[in-house]
């Protein structure tokens, strides 16, 4: 028995419940069409496509608890390391066509992949850019309600940062998953995720939630935060 009921309080978020086993899923911008190798099902008068946490970091953290999910129908959202756009267009499902998702990507490669599916989905708008420079991008980027950063670089918190001062909004959210292997493989990851949410929060940021993403992804922990001075 398949059963489908809406994800807490989480504006068009998923779940499907199937022989025990739990799987999200949003409303499809793009009936028809998918991105990655998601299943799409049927629903009342919609299509949803189902959201992969194996895939998607987002994905995992809201099945492991995370309390309140700031994107919503019209947010603006900077995604840096957008890839091949697989978390993106889910959160392209969430934000709609009042909505507006700039996907910042380094990769030539990547973003070809990128660029395919924003072909599609008009609310998001590929950059191919290092997210190192944000200022590179300004012309393309407005202020935005959340920055979402999945970088696996040693400094991706200071990126975060940098992008952050250029155009989250004083009442934005961020988000970021954060790799422990890949800012120093010597270091237990304990000790690394406490260096970088100590960091965050000398740079002005609250941390309000921290999420570890076991079983689906290893050595990672998303954490959930906003502006000291917004809260």
């Amino acid at each position: 028995m398949v059963e489908i009921l809406e994800f807490k309080n989480f504006q068009g978020v998923y779940q499907i419940n199937e022989n025990g086993q739990r799987t999200l899923a949003t409303v499809n911008l793009t009936p028809g069409k998918k991105v990655y190798d998601e299943t799409l099902i049927k629903f009342k008068n919609e299509e949803l496509r189902t959201w992969n946490p194996f895939r998607s970091k987002l994905a995992a953290a809201i099945l492991n608890g995370l309390e309140e999910l700031p994107i919503r129908e019209g947010s603006s959202i900077l995604y840096l390391g957008a890839a091949s756009g697989t978390t993106c267009s889910h959160i392209s499902d969430i934000v709609g066509g009042r909505g507006r998702l700039y996907c910042v990507e380094f990769s030539p490669r990547a973003i070809r992949d990128l660029i395919t599916v924003c072909e599609e989905r008009k609310n998001m708008l590929p950059i191919l850019a290092d997210a190192r420079f944000p200022d590179r991008y300004s012309p393309l980027c407005g202020l935005v309600d959340l920055i979402y950063c999945d970088i696996a670089q040693p400094d991706q918190s200071k990126i975060l940062v940098d992008n952050a001062a250029l155009y989250l909004k004083p009442s934005g959210k961020i988000m970021i998953a954060i790799k422990a292997r890949s800012i120093d493989v010597t270091k237990p990851p304990a000790e690394i995720f406490k260096n970088e949410i100590e960091f965050l929060e000398k740079k002005g940021f609250k941390i309000i939630q921290k999420i570890k993403l076991e079983p689906y992804t290893a050595d990672h922990i998303f954490l959930y935060g906003a502006l000291k001075t917004s809260i």
